[in-house]
């Protein structure tokens, strides 16, 4: 019993030290190690396996509303990166250069791409000519570069993995009503996939992408409190088609400038995974996100036949298109509760000599530890209708998290208090001003607008300064 306790007992409690229990579940969970390049993370196989799940799945999402794949280049001329003002100057600080190609030196500098709508732009005014040519609706599966001084796996890393959407359209409305679309695409994905709640709205001015006029985004609420961006979609009107002389010409041979979005999601959404499901024991996975559903485990499998039926049920899972595993190592079964639970996986089934006699199996639940007799006949049924259960309570219990979490500030009194005593977020009205904000945050020491909440239409006087508020703003501290 004592080897298979020290595998819990490797997990630093989430209320002692979360930071440092995080640390802990990607480390035993093998999910990413540090490579020997500062600031970049090796991607091991069970955290890869997550990102494959989460690309698959988006990425149906993204052709079944007409998203074309493709792939552009890793570097970008500093030229292009210089067209675009605003953009550069929000990602000069992180943007790495490449400056010799062998021995020699470049012409022209390049950059490792930190996002890539200088380099869309650049081809896209190549090819667009007429509004016969549009709309352009494109996503990239890929890396990008930034150079972060503070890095933590997933959540911000100097080399990490995402896809980035880019398109470009005739009419100001339908580049609109393409972004505010993806925008909802995150959002089924993530509540419906990752059972994720969130909160959603606008970006304020201050906290918008470099170079839009409009950013949303989805936001989450970890274990601690904290808010974790988990998704943008942005509007970028014309500023980027202008920079780059994008323009068309429409049916009565008038030339126009082109209005461009671009959105993403990267791998941080797997610490937003960890973040708000995990628990002591470790990783708690949401099946339809799960590399692994079902993990079959024999009890004495040493003894006659225990090991034959476990692979029996294994197979007949691995036929009904559940994502199944048997573990048949040597490994004390202790052990191997102790490690399924901490890999996350949603379901363990244990069959044993007493079980095959009865012809039944157990189901054990990762997010209840409830334990289910099942005859065997009915495994394949009942196994599907728990896995739907586990689903639905991991985003219920985490919804009730998200609510009971969310406080309401009418002075900047009560919200100085609130930071000091709770976790959480804060729902407060904004007048818009950007020295409000930035007092906000200043006093609530970290404070800082996650998003404006647009379909609250009760907004109280500015919680700041008490002018006539124009917002309802969720604010909260931040990864």
């Amino acid at each position: 019993m004592a080897n298979e306790k020290k595998l819990v007992e490797k997990i630093t409690a989430r209320d002692v030290d979360f930071a440092k229990w995080y640390t802990d579940v990607v480390r035993e969970a093998k999910l990413c190690d540090y490579s020997s390049v500062k600031g970049c993370l090796n991607y091991l196989p069970n955290g890869y396996a997550l990102w494959e799940n989460i690309k698959n799945d988006l990425d149906k999402r993204f052709k079944d509303v007409d998203v074309s794949n493709v792939y552009l280049p890793v570097l970008i001329p500093e030229s292009l990166l210089q067209k675009e003002k605003d953009h550069i100057e929000g990602f000069a600080p992180e943007v790495a250069w490449v400056t010799h190609g062998g021995l020699e030196e470049l012409e022209e500098r390049c950059c490792i791409r930190p996002t890539s709508e200088t380099l869309f732009c650049d081809y896209w005014q190549k090819i667009v000519k007429s509004y016969r040519d549009l709309p352009l609706v494109w996503n990239q599966w890929n890396s990008v570069l930034r150079w972060e001084k503070t890095t933590r796996p997933f959540l911000r890393s100097r080399e990490f993995l995402w896809q980035e959407g880019h398109t470009l359209h005739a009419t100001e409305e339908e580049a609109r009503n393409r972004c505010e679309q993806m925008f909802k695409v995150y959002i089924d994905f993530v509540t419906e996939d990752l059972a994720i709640p969130l909160i959603c709205g606008k970006k304020t001015e201050s906290e918008k992408f470099a170079g839009a006029e409009d950013t949303y985004t989805i936001e989450a609420m970890m274990h601690d409190g904290k808010a974790l961006q988990s998704g943008t979609s942005h509007f970028f009107g014309h500023s980027f088609a202008d920079a780059f002389g994008i323009k068309y010409l429409d049916k009565e041979n008038n030339l126009h400038s082109a209005y461009e979005t671009s959105w993403g999601m990267s791998t941080r959404i797997i610490g937003a995974l960890i973040m708000v499901h995990g628990d002591d024991s470790g990783l708690v996975l949401p099946p339809r996100i799960a590399p692994v559903q079902i993990m079959v485990i024999p009890i004495a499998q040493h003894k006659e036949g225990v090991l034959d039926k476990a692979l029996e049920i294994t197979n007949l899972l691995k036929e009904n298109n559940v994502r199944v595993k048997i573990d048949d190592s040597e490994k004390s079964p202790g052990y191997k509760f102790s490690e399924q639970e901490m890999l996350g996986i949603p379901i363990r089934i244990e069959i044993g000599p007493k079980d095959i006699e009865q012809g039944q199996a157990v189901i054990v639940r990762r997010d209840t530890s409830e334990k289910i007799i099942v005859k065997l006949e009915e495994l394949t049924t009942k196994v599907n209708e728990v896995l739907e259960l586990i689903q639905k309570n991991m985003y219920a219990k985490a919804k009730k998290f998200l609510d009971e979490h969310i406080y309401t500030a009418k002075s900047l009194d009560e919200f100085k208090q609130i930071a000091e005593e709770k976790t959480g977020f804060v729902k407060a009205s904004w007048c818009g001003s950007k020295d409000c904000e930035e007092k906000i945050k200043t006093d609530t020491n970290g404070f800082g607008s996650r998003c404006i909440l647009e379909n609250d239409e009760h907004v109280d006087n500015c919680v700041c300064c008490g002018k006539k508020g124009k917002h309802m703003v969720m604010w909260g501290k931040s990864y």
